[in-house]
């Protein structure tokens, strides 16, 4: 049985593929993304198995297991192409959803409608039932109401069913019982509890994100079993992953039950990698960003951990489940330059995606987007995009720039596309600073990751701009996410209520809590064939009493049962955490617990990847030509090296450009950049780089 593991990531243009073998040698490719995703997804698959001299049932066959990353959740959602929901809550509460804790993205405009009803008031239907916050029953469930309800819902075709009661985080009894109904009544319904997907207090979160699973759940469930079944039809004997927007991966049954978890599915797998990355080539502070066709995403990476958040806000719907803290903007290589009704050039965020995609794609777009200005300054290659795998028309991109932008602006086309360029560049550092200073991070202390297809092309200037001093470019970056898709584990988030002061905290009810939860989550943690071992982590979200936030931090305690002085010691932790994000701390202020977490994680083993010795650093070797730049309105002379023939200890100075299959780095005029011992180019920013050729020799990377 061959050991290759598969990471397939499908973005808005291209379905990425990176298949690692035991020897920790990499295959990668590229296909058009496709309508229907599992059409891209057996495409991607089928030119690997050429590529390694097989058919596609052989190499199926010897497959233990494909890790997926996928939009189909995501589309859903900000494209409102769900399922039809209704939704069962208490007498009363049917308007929640729409009260939205009077949150409002804009205070300031009267003209902001309301977020699209994925659930229509029509179809929200409160029912007779009560449940104090102890969990005592005061009001029992009338089941004939219930039926009634769920008569309604299968004469409107409803396909979807969502269920919150009030305090059902406490006593789940009256929502597991309708459950029952539903399954009696609607047994075809897509199922959502809220005492399953959010046992949480806060009644609008916990609604919008079980009503936001039961919306994207019927179309991931049904694209996971579509695929999952196209793939047995071809010998297919492994097991099917998906990574989910913790960083984790689960199961295709545990992903299509609880859908929401899939909402960064396709992002997630870049910030996996990046981790995986930082490890192994000692960078343990990174600031991971990646460009692709569509969009433009930054997570944040302290001491090798993605930053996670509770907090998001997707398709303008609350998701309260924990999510790594991936901020994405409409910034990608598709990412359409138009004039606003005030005359001013605006980038974004609306993409002309893969079809029919930039205009220099000759697929007939006519609107100039940001890959189009890269072409006419001279960044882009028109004969090597993909490794030369498609052409571009250079034509093409001049006639779009200078129709739509640089005739009505009064500007030539270069100073058109430098002007796409320039504002595409601050919206994505202006980006940066949301998961950095805004955070409470200083982005000096961190490297900068480029990764996605347009990376690299975009982050020298974004680096300068935030003040950044290293700049990483993956060997893989054009396929990153799939790289990541290939090292996650398996994880597991849960969470419960359990609020009380942590001055007077029963202790043998909080460990009893943290036990149960813990149970809970390996029960979800289905198949462990492929696990290593487990790490248990343990967070509590803790806020000053009497405050609305709260901040989660993990709990200090090596062993099973926590004790006071783990407890003092994470109280510690809230104290410094709290001064950093909100410049104030209260030593004598009461700290309240709010709610208790867990992450169980399944460690799986990761690759070895093979490190190479330091060559000379004469890269005179992958010297193609030298050709003129538009870094500013005059050109300049740049090297343009092929990344193939470049080897670790090769040192380069700017203004230069390298050339690789899937993306193309530039190295801007005062910096320089060194090839390590995996392939990775790492950039300095306007600094002598020749000093720290010995702190990126073999030694310094694992393995």
């Amino acid at each position: 049985m061959s050991r290759w593991i598969v990471g397939i990531d499908v973005g808005g243009t291209f379905t990425d593929l990176v298949a690692v073998g035991p020897d920790g040698k990499i295959h990668a490719t590229k296909t058009p993304s496709t309508r229907d995703q599992s059409d891209g997804v057996l495409t991607a698959l089928a030119r690997l198995a050429a590529d390694l001299g097989m058919d596609l049932d052989q190499l199926l066959a010897e497959l233990p297991l494909i890790v997926h990353g996928t939009t189909v959740a995501t589309n859903s959602l900000l494209e409102y192409d769900g399922a039809k929901v209704g939704l069962i809550t208490t007498s009363g509460f049917r308007d929640e959803i729409e009260f939205r804790r009077s949150y409002k993205e804009s205070v300031f405009d009267p003209r902001l409608k309301a977020p699209y009803a994925i659930v229509p008031r029509r179809y929200r239907i409160g029912v007779s039932e009560r449940v104090d916050h102890k969990g005592t029953v005061l009001t029992p469930l009338d089941e004939n109401e219930v039926r009634a309800a769920l008569a309604g819902f299968r004469a409107e075709g409803i396909e979807a069913v969502a269920v919150c009661f009030l305090f059902s985080f406490v006593n789940p009894a009256h929502e597991r019982r309708v459950a029952e109904i539903v399954r009696e009544v609607m047994p075809e319904a897509f199922l959502s509890l809220s005492s399953e997907v959010l046992p949480e207090i806060r009644e609008f979160e916990r609604v919008s994100t079980t009503v936001v699973n039961a919306f994207v759940g019927p179309r991931m469930n049904a694209y996971l079993t579509h695929l999952e079944s196209r793939l047995r039809e071809r010998g297919f004997g492994g097991e099917l992953f998906v990574i989910q927007s913790n960083g984790g991966v689960q199961s295709a049954g545990e992903a299509g039950s609880f859908a929401v978890n899939g909402l960064l599915s396709g992002p997630a797998g870049g910030v996996t990698a990046g981790s995986f990355l930082g490890e192994i080539a000692g960078y343990p502070n990174l600031i991971t960003v990646d460009m692709g066709g569509t969009s433009y995403d930054i997570a944040l990476i302290e001491s090798l951990r993605p930053a996670v958040t509770t907090e998001s806000w997707i398709g303008r719907y609350r998701i309260a489940l924990p999510m790594l803290d991936i901020h994405t903007i409409g910034a990608g290589g598709g990412s359409i330059a138009w004039i606003d009704a005030g005359g001013a050039l605006q980038v974004g965020p609306a993409s002309a995606g893969s079809n029919p995609g930039p205009a220099c794609y000759g697929r007939g777009g006519t609107r100039p987007t940001v890959t189009d200005a890269n072409v006419v300054l001279g960044l882009l290659n028109p004969d090597f995009f993909l490794g030369g795998e498609m052409q571009l028309d250079r034509k093409a991109a001049e006639d779009a720039i200078l129709h739509e932008i640089a005739e009505p602006l009064g500007l030539s086309v270069v100073e058109a596309a430098l002007a796409i360029s320039e504002i595409v560049n601050n919206n994505m550092a202006n980006a940066t600073r949301l998961v950095t200073t805004k955070r409470g991070h200083d982005p000096q202390q961190f490297a900068l990751v480029a990764a996605g297809g347009a990376g690299a092309l975009h982050v020298g200037k974004q680096a300068e701009e935030l003040g950044i001093q290293t700049v990483i470019v993956p060997s893989l970056a054009p396929v990153f996410c799939a790289l990541g898709d290939t090292v996650a584990d398996l994880r597991v988030s849960e969470a419960r209520t359990h609020i009380g002061l942590a001055e007077t905290v029963d202790f043998e009810a909080l460990n009893d809590a943290f036990q149960e939860i813990e149970a809970r989550a390996r029960q979800r943690l289905s198949t462990q064939s492929l696990v290593r071992n487990f790490d248990v982590r343990r967070s509590l979200d803790l806020h000053y009493a009497g405050e609305v936030h709260e901040v989660t931090v993990p709990v200090r305690a090596r062993t099973r049962r926590i004790t006071r002085l783990n407890l003092d010691a994470t109280i510690a932790d809230f104290h410094a955490l709290h001064e950093r994000l909100f410049a104030h701390k209260d030593l004598a202020q009461p700290v309240e617990i709010l709610t208790l977490r867990v992450d169980l994680i399944g460690v799986r083993e990761k690759p070895r990847l093979p490190a190479a010795d330091f060559g000379d650093e004469d890269p005179s070797v992958a010297l193609k030509n030298v050709r003129p730049v538009h870094f500013d309105v005059e050109a300049l002379e740049a090297s343009v090296y092929d990344g193939a023939l470049l080897k670790p200890g090769n040192f380069i100075e700017g203004p230069a450009i390298i050339e690789q299959w899937g993306t193309t780095i530039v190295v801007h005029p005062g910096h320089e950049c060194l090839i390590d011992a995996y392939g990775n180019i790492i950039i300095e920013i306007g600094q002598a780089a020749r000093n720290r050729k010995a702190t990126l020799e073999p030694e310094r990377f694992p393995g």
